[in-house]
């Protein structure tokens, strides 16, 4: 039997030259239909596939059983591990302690590549606020999106600008909310991780958290209002967004995401160097959503619009962070013992926020580096500032910065519903 990762690059070079279908009717060599399937239709599988039996011993096996924190592994009859597509939130714990390695990350680059051939409906790439840096230092936004646009793309959206909408949100909430000092809030919101956390494990915390969707979620929706045809694409270094995409209540924002590696893979396939691009520049975000990105840059972000909109409150916002499953996990256990570090809370499932996420080509330091670097260079320090936020709320439908405080379609979810 071929490895998993000659038949995916097999399939993704037939994908591109049209003769994908071509490919799978006249049959490969040592074919793993279990695998061609998840590669096929990624969507009816969890983020994170088990690849063969397991065939471990059985100390071994043992040992994978209870730990996920999500619960989300179980035996099947075979004695194999399987994952849950309900529970898994995408953290990718398991596929770094897996000793066998039969795990891995799903991949949603197939059916978007049928997609990109199809050219019947617009695709917009959406790129996470970690991206900078990350396919070289030479390569701007600019360059990127003209890059995304010779794979196919009809263009490529920064989703800091929904970051710059989510802070202001976030902003105006902690204003209206934390009115005493045992107050609290727990951000962010872009995470995935933290957030199933605090959904699935500590769910008594669940009203301290405000009913905000992600910036990627933002994002996809918003296109969506403004172009009902478009398909939307999140590109990150993370694996939890492919399950978060997929919530109920959220499924309507993304249809496809992306790891910066799929879209590293992609540009290699197609013989497109980012760096040789001409750059089509359109700066939009300010530094409070371009530092979402590394640990501290939410509450920082948040902090600093507070700020400006309500230099004299009377109680400040004090923030702590946690990075990394299990900081966050003892953050959250010293408030569940009525102990908070702060009255804004931020917690982020990796190491280093974002950019230590498990799909970014660049280490952490080097892209907390960039990102940081990247914010310096905003026009605009916070959102309260940036007259492109104030410009898109209105052509969402939103006439006042203060609408955001009302519930809206685009920016709200009610992170109360029970999850599994």
């Amino acid at each position: 039997m071929q490895s998993f990762y000659d038949l995916y690059n097999q399939l993704v070079q037939a994908s591109m030259k049209g003769k994908l279908q071509e490919k799978v009717d006249e049959g490969i060599p040592g074919l793993d239909e279990h695998q061609l399937d998840c590669l096929l239709n990624p969507r009816k599988y969890a983020p994170v596939w088990r690849l063969e039996d397991c065939n471990c011993p059985a100390d071994a096996q043992k040992a994978c059983e209870g730990r996920c924190l999500f619960d989300a592994f179980h035996r099947d009859e075979n004695g194999n591990m399987t994952v849950d597509p309900d529970r898994c939130v995408g953290c990718s714990v398991c596929i770094d302690e897996c000793k066998a390695k039969k795990l891995t990350e799903s991949k949603e680059v197939l059916p978007l590549v049928e997609v990109l051939r199809d050219g019947k409906k617009p695709v917009y790439a959406m790129i996470a606020p970690a991206f900078i840096g990350q396919f070289s230092n030479e390569v701007t936004p600019g360059k990127l999106r003209t890059a995304f646009k010779k794979l196919g793309f009809t263009g490529m959206v920064e989703v800091a600008l929904f970051a710059d909408i989510l802070t202001l949100k976030e902003a105006l909430e902690f204003d209206r909310t934390i009115q005493k000092e045992e107050d609290f809030l727990l951000t962010s919101c872009c995470c995935p991780i933290w957030i199933a956390m605090i959904r699935r494990v500590y769910d008594q915390l669940v009203t301290h958290v405000p009913g905000a969707v992600s910036p990627m979620v933002a994002c996809g929706r918003s296109i969506k209002v403004l172009d009902p045809d478009a398909v939307t694409v999140f590109v990150g270094p993370c694996v939890a967004k492919k399950a978060e995409a997929k919530e109920k209540d959220i499924a309507d924002a993304v249809d496809y995401v992306l790891t910066f590696q799929e879209v590293r893979d992609l540009f290699d396939f197609a013989r497109i160097d980012p760096v040789e691009m001409e750059p089509d520049d359109r700066d939009h975000s300010s530094r409070a959503g371009r530092i979402y990105a590394r640990s501290g840059g939410v509450s920082e972000a948040v902090k600093n619009t507070l700020n400006k909109i309500n230099p004299n409150r009377k109680i400040p916002l004090t923030t702590a962070q946690a990075n990394g499953v299990p900081e966050c996990r003892a953050m959250l256990n010293r408030l569940m013992e009525g102990k908070a570090d702060g009255n804004f809370l931020e917690g982020m499932g990796c190491v280093g926020g974002c950019v230590g996420g498990p799909k970014a080509i660049l280490n952490r330091d080097e892209g907390r580096q960039h990102v940081n670097e990247y914010g310096d260079t905003a026009a605009y320090e916070t959102p309260a500032e940036n007259p492109y936020v104030i410009e898109l709320l209105q052509r969402l439908g939103l006439p006042t910065v203060e609408s955001l405080l009302e519930h809206s379609d685009i920016f709200t979810r009610d992170l109360s519903a029970k999850v599994k």
